[in-house]
């Protein structure tokens, strides 16, 4: 990494504490010397859970998203507790959410969503071997299961049906995990 790309922490504030977020707001040297404000979010983590059935078909969710008033279509996901293990938020996650337990688990990748205001980063999960169960969703969480070829979901992408980076990130993968050129891990 270059050096003549780093900024360097002056000082700073918490502009917002949250019951889940933390907005930052600091004060940063710039590569050049030059002193300017950073604001960002501070975020645990996330899991994204790709749920795929013996047949090739995945399960998904339509999930109502306040910021965009939208419903969108996701997979399975869910934040990190403090000092939780990312697999073990993942195999918590899809079992609450979808009452789905699975066999198999293969870690895919990280991915940062939203690298220009948050240090938040997605641990995405590879799920086989499913097994049907009873949904756990927590107080104030609803939404709606429904399975969908990946081709399918490549299509929805496509007509911008699909919107959400995790979805479609994942569904890219799986495209290249099923034609069996990229290995998860």
């Amino acid at each position: 990494m270059s050096d003549r790309l780093t900024e360097t922490r002056i000082d700073g504030t918490v502009a917002y504490d949250g019951s889940f977020l933390k907005i930052h707001r600091d004060r940063v040297r710039l590569p050049d010397g030059a002193v300017t404000t950073r604001e960002y979010i501070r975020h645990p983590g996330a899991v994204v859970i790709l749920p795929l059935f013996d047949d090739g078909s995945v399960l998904l969710e339509r999930q109502f998203r306040y910021p965009n008033a939208q419903i969108f279509i996701e997979y399975p996901a869910g934040k990190i507790d403090p000092g939780e293990d990312p697999l073990a938020c993942a195999k918590r996650e899809l079992e609450e959410e979808t009452g789905y337990t699975a066999a198999r688990w293969d870690f895919v990748c990280t991915i940062h969503n939203a690298i220009a205001y948050s240090d938040e980063h997605l641990e995405l999960y590879l799920a086989r071997g499913l097994h049907a169960g009873e949904a756990k969703l927590d107080d104030g969480e609803f939404l709606e299961t429904f399975t969908a070829t990946v081709p399918a979901l490549l299509e929805m992408v496509k007509r911008g049906e699909i919107t959400d980076v995790k979805t479609i990130i994942g569904t890219f993968w799986l495209e290249k995990i099923i034609a069996g050129s990229w290995t998860p891990g």
